[in-house]
């Protein structure tokens, strides 16, 4: 006989005292095993409500030692699944803000007060869409009441007031996960298109990545530190030229957090004089992806000369002073290799089909093969074509700093984590396309995307501390299946919720971030 077997209690006891004062009083007593003996005093009290009240808390007590929780079966003639719901008192989705929530205060971002920024980060990592769809599902799955109104006031005070803290935070949180120090930071830029039509001073068409050119766009940078967390961002107008706009956020930064010297990481389109100019009086040092085939014809020529096989790296001094990396990868040949084949291929069908127009006859990508003699004679150029095949595999960094040509290659590998940013950020936040038309709500819709992409980055960075086999993806699905059933004590009117959670995953979850606890 032990404390944890089914049987051992037998009943909750209670009996009448009487103290030294002459008053009654109930002690409530639980009693278990064929000796009756006393397991635990609940408690004592005068008060017949109190009284009730002890004996709820014996049968709880009973309840956590069995580990279950107790349905009374033997109401009137209902069916027993009927007892079972009648003691349910509201069934809410829960997972989100156990975890999402805990990750949300742990980064710090409950520093902003108001309780609707919470609401609004959340549900862009869970349900991301418009803000009539995100008051839906507030209303529907969490139980909170906003009206479109409200929302977008808050949107329109949001940008002004809370965008320099929330940077903040996420700044002060990643250079603590980063071990107190941030040394090299990522730069790049995207387009993020509108569902309009008419143009303003900041929706602007340009080159759009999306491949929207037709659509009013902005840019925006962002700039992250090593891992891919992000650290602060800006927009600009949409015709913006994007090698103009990589300084303005970098300065910024280094003055609001008092830094001194980084590594910047950056891509090609980012390789202007000006920018390595201001790099270089900022006193930073930088890793620039290089434009190979745009350099001078004797660059070049020492460039092929170099004779790079897959995994080959060799250096060339420039006459500036900086480092040319060039790198031959495998990979990247073959991928270089399909890419032109491919380009070939369509050109030729389209000549085949009479197709060629006016709109062909320019040196953009593989246009460049097509040769035209005499007035109308348009042919492919076979030799340009297979001189562009030297160039298959190679890839090329400009620098000032002193790393090693593998070293250096890996730094600038992890350019990729922001790639990934973008394509989170448009995809899983649906960050794009923005349906806001004023420029402060376009600001706030932004300032809650990069809230979201840096707890979505948390709880990555924690499920992969944990070693969890569960994919960020993954969990967040999971939670926004893990509900929670809160029961009322029909005597007592006490309540209780917990998780409900049967699927493994949905169970490792919980287990792995101690969600079933408190």
């Amino acid at each position: 006989m032990k404390l944890g077997d089914p049987w051992y209690f037998s009943r909750v006891y209670y009996r009448a005292k009487r103290n030294k004062s002459g008053s009654s009083s109930c002690q409530v007593l639980l009693k278990g095993g064929r000796k009756n003996v006393l397991v635990k005093s609940i408690g004592s009290a005068k008060d017949p409500e109190r009284i009730e009240q002890l004996k709820f808390d014996a049968q709880a007590f009973i309840d956590h030692q069995l580990g279950q929780v107790s349905f009374d079966l033997s109401q009137g003639g209902h069916d027993w699944f009927d007892a079972i719901f009648e003691k349910i008192d509201a069934v809410r989705l829960l997972g989100p803000e156990v975890l999402l929530g805990k990750i949300f205060d742990e980064i710090g971002f409950g520093q902003v007060s108001e309780q609707l920024f919470r609401h609004l980060v959340i549900a862009r990592i869970m349900y991301p869409g418009s803000k009539l769809r995100t008051v839906r599902y507030l209303e529907e799955y969490q139980g909170t009441t906003y009206n479109v109104d409200q929302l977008y006031r808050y949107l329109d005070k949001l940008q002004s007031k809370q965008k320099e803290l929330v940077e903040r935070i996420s700044f002060d949180h990643t250079r603590e996960v980063l071990g107190g120090t941030l040394a090299v930071v990522f730069y790049d830029v995207t387009t993020l298109y509108f569902e309009a039509e008419q143009e303003d001073e900041l929706r602007i068409a340009g080159f759009s990545k999306d491949g929207k050119s037709s659509h009013p766009q902005i840019l925006l940078g962002l700039l992250v530190s090593a891992g891919g967390y992000p650290l602060a961002y800006d927009i600009f107008q949409g015709n913006t030229f994007e090698g103009h706009t990589m300084m303005g956020i970098l300065e910024r930064f280094q003055t609001k957090h008092g830094l001194k010297e980084l590594v910047v990481v950056a891509d090609a389109g980012l390789l202007t004089r000006q920018n390595i100019t201001e790099l270089l009086k900022a006193g930073h040092q930088y890793i620039l992806g290089a434009r190979l085939r745009t350099e001078k014809n004797s660059m070049k020529e020492a460039i092929l000369a170099l004779g790079l096989t897959p995994g080959q790296s060799k250096v060339i001094q420039k006459e500036d002073g900086t480092r040319l990396i060039v790198n031959c990868s495998a990979t990247r040949m073959k991928k270089d290799a399909h890419n032109r084949a491919r380009g070939l291929a369509k050109l030729q069908t389209a000549m085949a089909k009479g197709k060629l127009t006016k709109a062909h006859i320019n040196n953009r990508g593989y246009n460049k093969y097509l040769k035209m003699t005499g007035q109308v004679s348009i042919t492919i150029d076979q030799g340009k074509y297979e001189l562009d095949q030297q160039w298959d595999g190679l890839k090329g960094y400009v620098t000032n700093t002193s790393l090693k040509p593998q070293e250096l290659i890996d730094r600038y590998k992890d350019l990729w984590r922001i790639e990934k940013a973008f394509r989170m950020s448009k995809t899983d936040l649906r960050i794009r396309p923005i349906y806001h038309r004023r420029q402060r709500r376009i600001e706030a819709h932004l300032c809650i995307c990069f809230a979201a992409y840096k707890v979505y980055k948390e709880l990555e960075r924690q499920l992969l501390h944990k070693q969890s086999k569960i994919t960020i993806e993954r969990a967040v699905e999971c939670l926004k299946t893990i509900y929670g059933i809160t029961i009322k004590h029909p005597a007592s009117e006490r309540t209780k919720t917990m998780l409900f959670h049967k699927h493994p995953d949905q169970t490792a979850l919980v287990k792995l971030f101690g969600m079933d606890r408190g």
